[in-house]
């Protein structure tokens, strides 16, 4: 595979119109056809021995013909939150790309198959989702908006507000917008709903209805949070939906903060090719999220080429020090095959220094009405920082208090206490001894 291709997985259950999908995208040179499947199974089953970059797939597939491959999507983007999904159908109902978009749109795009062919829809579509853009098939966007008659004419603002509402955009970002509260936004989508209503012709009450699940797709995404949605497992999310914090508003808990670090990334980037890097950044990125959510963490956020994600927070862990220790251990393992992966490309490989520390922080919401990120602050989140810098390629430390939080044995070299700043008295801390490949 080139250096600067992006990877795609294929499945259709009809293997013409598969061949014919892969004879399309092998006509594009930044383009590698890593796998292909029939059904359901398969599609999970060999994106995740593939791990592609992109999948594109039909939506009905065995075993019962209904949306297998929209399900298939949903699972694979939770166990490689970094993979792009194409979905390509022959049906324009609105109602399966509303399925797409309640998940996030970020990163997903719906085509219908008897316009793929069209110029190069379906090779813009892959490209797109691969660096986390959305894209909908015209029509779709069309069959979204158009659910009027004649003789129920819209205002020029009931016009922009209904192609807001189709575009997928959160109720908070049209208050943005057009400079008002969510609330006035919220009443406006309802009336223009009641006008739709009475204009309605026979025979399209099923587009005010679609229209409606698009909303309802809309408003729950936002209530779950755009960003929090993508970067916590969904129980979490599902807990700060339910909690209603509010901005601002803190939450003492005891935690293990965790920072992972590329050592020597300036000097990666300087050798290597931008696209290149942009794929191995994906790759690594996904990794990440994998061995931190397998272990029950939480991604605060990706730093430039650090993550740094909490343990025990915004669900209490007792062993959350233990948790981030496996997380650690996941973590270096997953970056070791990865860059087995890379070898034979001659892709530079990562070697990553982690810190890990515990101790009181406060989970705090904060941002504005449009943009909200969930974060625990503190000293234990400044220290996990100055002692992750202590970590050699392919080693970790830990404060002593993680070490004495861990509800394992685990085998440790003990550091000389030295300062950090910040701090007056010097930190005690442990290390993994670096395990030779």
């Amino acid at each position: 595979m080139e250096p600067s291709t992006i990877s795609v997985f294929l499945a259709d259950d009809n293997l013409i119109v598969r061949e014919g999908v892969k004879a399309l995208l092998d006509l594009e040179d930044d383009f590698d056809i890593v796998g292909t499947a029939a059904d359901y199974d398969e599609l999970v089953g060999g994106a995740e021995s593939a791990n592609p970059q992109v999948v594109v797939t039909d939506i009905r597939m065995p075993p019962n013909f209904q949306r297998e491959g929209i399900d298939a999507a949903i699972e694979i983007r939770k166990r490689h939150p970094g993979t792009g999904v194409v979905i390509l159908s022959q049906y324009d109902d609105p109602e399966y790309a509303v399925s797409l978009l309640a998940q996030g749109a970020a990163g997903y795009a719906y085509l219908l198959k008897d316009r793929v062919g069209e110029g190069d829809q379906l090779a813009r579509a892959v490209r797109e989702v691969a660096i986390g853009g959305s894209m909908l098939d015209p029509k779709i966007v069309e069959a979204l908006t158009a659910p009027i008659s004649e003789d129920s004419a819209l205002s020029t603002e009931e016009e922009d507000l209904l192609q807001l509402v189709a575009e997928g955009k959160p109720i908070k970002a049209i208050a943005a917008v057009r400079k008002t509260t969510p609330e006035r936004v919220d009443a406006g989508i309802e009336q223009l709903f009641m006008k739709l209503a009475e204009g309605l012709s026979t025979g399209k009450a099923g587009s005010l209805e679609r229209l409606k699940k698009l909303h309802q797709a809309i408003v729950e995404r936002e209530e779950l949070g755009e960003t929090l949605g993508r970067l916590l497992p969904g129980g979490v999310a599902d807990k700060l939906r339910h909690d209603k914090q509010r901005l601002g508003e803190t939450e003492e808990l005891t935690v293990t903060v965790l920072m992972a670090d590329i050592r020597g990334y300036t000097s990666i980037a300087e050798r290597t090719d931008p696209s290149v890097l942009a794929g191995q950044l994906n790759e690594h990125r996904a990794a990440m999220n994998h061995a931190i959510l397998d272990a029950g963490g939480t991604i605060m956020q990706f730093a430039g080429d650090a993550v740094i994600a909490v343990f025990g927070a915004p669900v209490p862990q007792d062993d959350h020090a233990q948790h981030a220790v496996d997380a650690a251990i996941a973590i270096h393992a997953a970056q070791a095959e990865l860059n087995d992966v890379w070898a034979p490309a001659d892709k530079e490989p990562f070697e990553l220094g982690i810190g890990l520390s515990t101790g009181e922080v406060a989970a705090v919401l904060l941002g504005s009405e449009e943009r909200l990120e969930w974060t625990v602050v503190g000293d234990t989140v400044n220290l996990t920082q100055r002692i992750q810098q202590w970590a050699e390629p392919g080693e970790t430390v830990m404060t002593r208090a993680t070490w004495e939080a861990c509800t394992q044995a685990i085998e440790v070299d003990e550091l000389e206490p030295a300062l950090v700043k910040g701090r007056e008295a010097p930190v005690m801390a442990y290390r993994f001894p670096r395990r030779e490949s």
